[in-house]
This record gives structure tokens, C-alpha cells and sequence, in this order.
């Protein structure tokens, strides 16, 4: 099982890495914003993961700037669970807290509010 989920997701890096999702319509579009209008949390990510595959770190924050962070705390999350260390212990608790959840609640809903904002400084946060 874990041999597949690698290389469907292999396949998928491949195929983000070669094929630019701005310019091509083989890419699903946003239902959430095809229907209301409005942003989602996760609009400009297909975008933003194509441009993080070519480290176009300006890219990425131009199409959704949550990416970033979203990005190091599944790579924090994957090598404290999964990278084997010497001593057989696991790195450092930083991100486990009992109110983690809220807080990244807390973060999401603000930031997909204030992306549909139509005033400055809130207009950098629409994707790009």
C-alpha cells in the first residue's frame, strides 16, 4: 500500500512539475469559487505547488501564501513520525498542543475571510 501511495503521488509531483495549471485546462477548477464567487482557503494551491516544484517561493506566496506554512508543518509532521533517528527517539513536541486545532482554525477562517476582502492590504492575499 505504501509503495502505491508513493508513486501515485510521485506521479503527481510529475505531473504538477511539468504541466503549469495557469495554463492548462486539464486541471480541476475551484467548485467552491466556480459557485459562489468567492475564494477558499485552498484557491491558487494547484498553482503555488507547481511553482514550490520550480522553488518560485515568491510564486507560491503570490498564488496562496497559507502554502508555505501549510507545506513545513506536513514536512515537520512526516519527519518527527517517520525519519528514523539514531537513538530511536523522535524529534522535539513543538506543534502538539491541545489548542493547535483552534489556533489553525482560528488562522484558516480569518485568512479565507479577509482573501475575499476587496481592500488593500487585503488583495495580496487573493491568488495571482
Amino acid at each position: 500500500m505504501t509503495i502505491i501511495l508513493g508513486v501515485v503521488i510521485l506521479g503527481i509531483l510529475l505531473l504538477y512539475f511539468f504541466i503549469n495549471p495557469s495554463s492548462s485546462a486539464y486541471f480541476p477548477k475551484c467548485p467552491f469559487l466556480t459557485t459562489t464567487g468567492y475564494y477558499c482557503t485552498g484557491c491558487g494551491s494547484q498553482r503555488a505547488l507547481h511553482d514550490l516544484l520550480h522553488l518560485n517561493l515568491i510564486g507560491v506566496a503570490r498564488h496562496n501564501i497559507l502554502f508555505i506554512p501549510a507545506f513545513l508543518l506536513i514536512a515537520y509532521h512526516w519527519a518527527r513520525n517517520y525519519t528514523p533517528l539514531k537513538n530511536k527517539k523522535t524529534l522535539p513536541d513543538l506543534i502538539y498542543h491541545p489548542k493547535t486545532p483552534l489556533v489553525l482554525f482560528i488562522l484558516i477562517a480569518l485568512f479565507t475571510i479577509l482573501r475575499n476582502v476587496n481592500i488593500y492590504p487585503f488583495t495580496h492575499l487573493a491568488p495571482g
